[in-house]
């Protein structure tokens, strides 16, 4: 019963949403093992198709937003158009998603509507602000193409706990190489690539620990690190022990 009256709360709420201004916006904020998306509920009533913004943690949670409904007003306006400028933003480019990922991520959208499927768009960022975690929605939910995202079905395989996070920079997600690592919590981590005191405040993002482990070959040494401890990575791929210096903010460098 109290389920049944959390549902219907919800769906009251997407309701009011869409009548105030035509389309509702579901954040789900990165959880687990699993990175943030976004999406939208009623725009398929004004324009047939709804918006999914799937990773690009180069943004904050409002910034989704914004570029959401932003992309929505150039949609309506320009139906047409094959890439959207977002000041400030960058430029977005619409891509047909695949009905087995919608069939993962939009749970809301598919309760709203009771349907099983329905059409779908990824807002995809462009290069100079695209992250690892933006998976290509237009082919099948794969694992094996998309490790990121693979926790949608496979069970969580580390000895760690599930909602392990990193403290991580824009270059590492965004592929490079990671050369520090430090576990600060059971369930917290500093991973980076290049030196982590050196890191820009605005450059700096909390992901699932899930997101690094999925894309870089070594996780085995970071996992093992015990409470308080670090390593740090050299040319050739080594991995080596690291003690945290008392004036240290980060990361560090090594002995």
């Amino acid at each position: 019963m109290a389920q049944n009256n959390q549902r219907e709360r919800a769906l009251e709420v997407i309701r009011e949403n869409i009548a105030c201004s035509g389309h509702h916006t579901y954040v789900v904020s990165a959880g687990g093992q699993t990175p943030r998306f976004a999406y939208t509920i009623g725009v398929s009533e004004s324009i047939g198709v709804e918006l999914i913004l799937a990773g690009a943690i180069f943004y904050m949670k409002d910034g989704l937003v914004t570029i959401i409904n932003e992309i929505l007003a150039k949609m309506k306006a320009q139906p047409d158009c094959e890439v959207f400028e977002v000041d400030g933003q960058g430029s977005f480019t619409p891509r047909e998603v695949h009905s087995s990922w919608a069939q993962e991520l939009l749970l809301g959208a598919l309760d709203y509507y009771q349907k099983r499927d329905i059409r779908v768009l990824q807002i995809v960022p462009d290069k100079a602000h695209w992250t690892i975690d933006v998976p290509d929605m237009s082919a099948p939910w794969s694992a094996a193409e998309e490790p990121v995202w693979q926790w949608l079905r496979e069970p969580w395989k580390y000895p760690v706990p599930e909602n392990s996070t990193a403290t991580t920079n824009l270059s590492a997600l965004r592929g490079n190489r990671i050369t520090e690592a430090a576990r600060w919590e059971v369930d917290e981590w500093e991973i980076f690539a290049g030196a982590g005191p050196d890191v820009p405040k605005d450059e700096l993002r909390v992901d699932p620990l899930g997101t690094l482990l999925a894309t870089d070959g070594s996780p085995a040494r970071v996992l093992n690190l015990e409470v308080g401890t670090g390593v740090w990575r050299d040319a050739d791929s080594d991995w080596h022990p690291w003690r945290k210096k008392e004036t240290s903010g980060g990361a560090g460098t090594g002995d």
